[in-house]
């Protein structure tokens, strides 16, 4: 058995020995010329002080937290271990954002001088600097959970027990709760990260593309290093920590279910031997990921797809050879349930690009509603976003119902539950090479910029904005990913808070006829609405601010329309940083503070109510505003690129502003909302002791 689970920390250690290794074949690449390599300092520099300023605002938080939970400790509520996994959750969910942040910035600069040479260069390259965050977050993630095992393994073999408590149990508990601080700092970096390169983001297309009609990326434009600043601290940072919570979380879901349905030590180590040979498939699948110079955005696609379809069927056989070795022939159908879950994962990424690419009529459709005005792309795009929720919910739900039946749960319901949690594990188990091909997305925006505001030929900016809009494409595809697998987590999690309620000798009843259950249901279904409400108005008011300086400076810097004078970057990356640190603590405080307060004032029952609530809502609010917005991204380039009167037509001016409107949906809102109900279990998990004693309303 040891040896077995010896593969865990062996399997992390080799990722990040890959990081290694991918990092030594980026940065021997050149950055270019003296102008290339000034501009990514820029940014390089901006997006380091703004994640200096980020934790250490958000280090405030985590103390705060630590030590209400050292309290709930000392008073029996918790383990004493909790704390401090709350803690290690927090750090290398941070350390995964800052790391990838650190390598995507001393990326941009190489892939757009590879750009002159070629366009496959410029794709090995971005994609080599996107697979440095995928191996970062499954080697962190499973180095993380296997010093948890280990050290909690030693302890309970050395010291009595909690009463009526077996090892494996109070293992798995512990390691349960340190997913809530990888899912603290995910909300965190995620918020934050995206009011500012979505603020920025807006304010320098309105003004810039809208108003003054110069080019995107135009050196003249003030916010245009906020800008490349932003997709480094927001889709690269934010979402390294929100994939490193989803992975972890995932696995230690399924594990803690495992021992629910009577597997023992067994259900734990299923989960993360799927997570370990996933980290081995993707590193062959990465190899497969290559194109032809002339290749169209269908080839480019292919070219990635064809590394993630090779490491899933690696991990289709492993999962067979995994179950019968760990837990018998007679557990066979716990592969399927693996197998079901990374089915449904892919079929969610297929249906996302479908709705999000310009190869596919949603998208073109979205274009042909530009000429006519603003008012029509957007009320389309809305459309669009609304229809494509369908899909991936119906692949969700055919997941579970599979999943469920496959691992027996119409004979142990138990069992069933233990399937559902390990299908979000399958689902999660090619992160490795899926993460990257969402990684690289920022990284080829900002060699985009970095050619464009440097001067280089534009064939470079063509290549880059081919892979650019490709990235569109995959970082949507990424998002749906990331929301799908936190609907089945989610369902995993809601489970486990009913066994710890079970545990801590209360009662958790979903009876749809009990008033409070109802009512907890539509708190749950509102809180994802009210969350993006807090988050996109944040977005408008912080673009606001920088939509009045780039106006300012576009006005009172004489020569700098004439390209004789350099704007004030510095100032505009300051009110981003400003803005985006103040707004994003109220929508992480009140995923935190609401689930405590329904319980407390509403009982155990109205909390169930409020996670099922949360979960159904937010799961088709996250696909619609993720997809939306992806859309409406590639619906811009599409006409960037010669439909409908090309760059400057009204519809080029249309498609702008149908894509400042869904900036917010795809970057901020939307993909926070998949931490926000992980959260919400999360806290609701580690509460349940406290709630359930000092509840207003039963027990």
């Amino acid at each position: 058995m040891v040896d077995i689970f010896f593969l865990v920390p062996l399997s992390s250690i080799v990722a990040l020995g890959f990081c290694l290794w991918l990092v030594f074949y980026i940065l021997k690449h050149d950055e270019g010329t003296p102008r290339m390599r000034e501009v990514a300092a820029a940014v390089r520099e901006g997006s380091q002080a703004y994640l200096k300023r980020q934790y250490k605002g958000v280090a405030g938080f985590f103390i705060f937290i630590f030590v209400l939970l050292l309290w709930l400790a000392s008073q029996g509520y918790l383990v004493i271990f909790v704390p401090f996994a709350f803690l290690t959750g927090g750090l290398f969910s941070g350390l995964t954002g800052y790391c990838g942040m650190q390598i995507a910035t001393q990326s941009s600069a190489r892939t757009a001088n590879a750009c002159r040479t070629s366009l496959n260069a410029g794709l090995r390259l971005a994609f080599s600097s996107g697979s440095v965050m995928g191996f970062l977050v499954v080697g962190l993630g499973l180095l993380d959970l296997s010093m948890w095992y280990y050290s909690l393994d030693w302890y309970y073999d050395h010291f009595p027990l909690p009463a009526d408590t077996d090892k494996i149990t109070a293992i798995t508990s512990t390691m349960l709760t340190f997913g809530m601080g990888a899912s603290f700092q995910a909300l965190f970096a995620r918020v934050g990260g995206g009011i500012f390169t979505k603020a920025a983001d807006v304010g320098a297309d309105l003004v810039g593309k809208v108003e003054a009609g110069i080019p995107e990326d135009d050196a003249r434009n003030p916010a245009v290093i906020a800008d490349n600043v932003g997709d480094n601290v927001g889709d690269v940072a934010g979402m390294g920590a929100d994939l490193y919570e989803s992975y972890v979380g995932a696995i230690v879901a399924a594990g803690a279910l495992g021992v629910a349905a009577g597997l023992g030590v067994l259900g734990t180590t299923v989960p993360m031997m799927i997570a370990a040979v996933g980290i081995l498939a993707s590193m062959i699948g990465m190899f497969f990921v290559r194109t032809r110079e002339d290749a169209s955005q269908a080839a480019l696609l292919f070219a990635l797809r064809k590394g993630v379809f090779v490491s899933s069927l690696i991990i289709i056989i492993a999962s067979y050879c995994v179950v019968r070795f760990v837990l018998g022939p007679s557990y066979i159908g716990i592969a399927w349930a693996i197998i079901a879950g990374l089915i449904a994962g892919i079929l969610i990424g297929l249906g996302t690009e479908f709705f999000t690419s310009s190869l596919y009529p949603p998208t073109k459709r979205i274009a042909g509603a530009a000429p006519t005005g603003p008012a029509t792309i957007i009320i389309e795009g809305i459309a669009v976003g609304m229809l494509s929720t369908f899909f991936p919910i119906f692949v969700v739900c055919v997941a579970i119902a599979a999943s469920f039946g496959f691992a027996g749960g119409f004979q142990n319901f138990n069992l069933g539950l233990y399937g559902i949690g390990i299908a979000a594990v399958g689902m999660l188990s090619t992160l490795g090479i899926t993460l990257a091909t969402d990684a690289y997305g920022p990284v080829a925006d900002n060699a985009g910029g970095n050619a464009q505001m440097s001067g280089l030929d534009p064939n470079v900016r063509e290549r880059t904005d081919a892979l650019d809009s490709l990235g569109n494409t995959t970082a949507a595809t990424g998002k749906g990913f990331a929301i799908g697998s936190a609907a089945l987590t989610a369902l995993a999690l809601i489970a486990a808070y009913k066994e710890r309620i079970m545990l801590k000798g209360g009662l958790l009843d979903l009876d749809l006829t009990d008033p409070f259950v109802l009512i907890g249901i539509f708190i749950g279904t509102m809180m994802p609405y009210l969350f993006s409400a807090l988050t996109m108005s944040a977005v408008g008011r912080t673009a606001s601010q920088v939509v009045i300086e780039v106006r300012r400076q576009f006005k009172d810097i004489q020569g700098l329309m004439e390209g004789k004078a350099k704007p004030d970057y510095a100032r505009c990356v300051d009110i981003v940083t400003t803005s985006a640190l103040r707004e994003m603590r109220l929508p992480a405080v009140s995923a935190i503070v609401t689930p405590v307060a329904v319980g407390l004032c509403l009982g155990v029952n109205s909390v169930g109510g409020f996670l099922v609530g949360a979960t159904a809502s937010g799961f088709a609010l996250a696909v619609m505003m993720a997809n939306a917005g992806g859309a409406w991204d590639n619906a811009k380039k599409y006409i960037e690129a010669g439909a409908y009167g090309g760059k400057g037509s009204v519809a080029h001016k249309a498609s702008v502003v149908g894509d400042t409107v869904g900036d917010p949906f795809k970057d901020t809102a939307g993909p926070s909302i998949n931490i926000l109900i992980k959260l919400m279990s999360m806290v609701s998990i580690v509460f349940a002791a406290f709630v359930l004693q000092y509840t207003l309303v039963g027990k």
